[in-house]
């Protein structure tokens, strides 16, 4: 009886194409967050540029909004600048302004489907020059 050796023989596209399986999808996923977090940050920074532009004594809420949505549409898309609005509100006991930025965020690549993101940001309202005069 003679005995056959096992050879290791295309071992290694096995294990290639079970790791790539394993690996793809993470490093994808990883990506995908990123993704998300890059836009919700971006969203953040957009909606609290607009509510300081807001504050400001020559401004209004709907300068804040407009702020925001060109902020938007500059550094991401005009598609996440559809939904902000901006109102009056109390921020510590003291008028101030809030802007609100609603947008839908693609949760599986850039076509699947989307997550909804909602982000706001607050100011105090700066007072007016004839305001402070004694």
């Amino acid at each position: 009886m003679q005995r056959t050796r096992r050879s290791d023989e295309g071992a290694a596209v096995v294990d290639f194409v079970l790791v790539t399986a394993l690996v793809v999808p993470l490093v994808l996923g990883v990506m995908q967050v990123g993704l998300v977090l890059h836009v919700r940050n971006t969203l953040t920074a957009a909606a609290s540029e607009g509510a300081r532009w807001a504050a400001t004594a020559d401004h209004g809420p709907t300068e804040g909004a407009a702020r925001t949505r060109e902020s938007v549409a500059e550094v991401l898309a005009g598609r996440y600048a559809q939904h902000v609005t901006a109102s009056q509100t109390a921020v510590g006991g003291y008028p101030g302004i809030v802007v609100r930025v609603e947008a839908e965020v693609p949760a599986l690549g850039l076509l699947g489907p989307s997550v909804a993101l909602s982000v706001e940001a607050h100011a105090v309202e700066e007072p007016a020059v004839e305001e402070l005069a004694p």
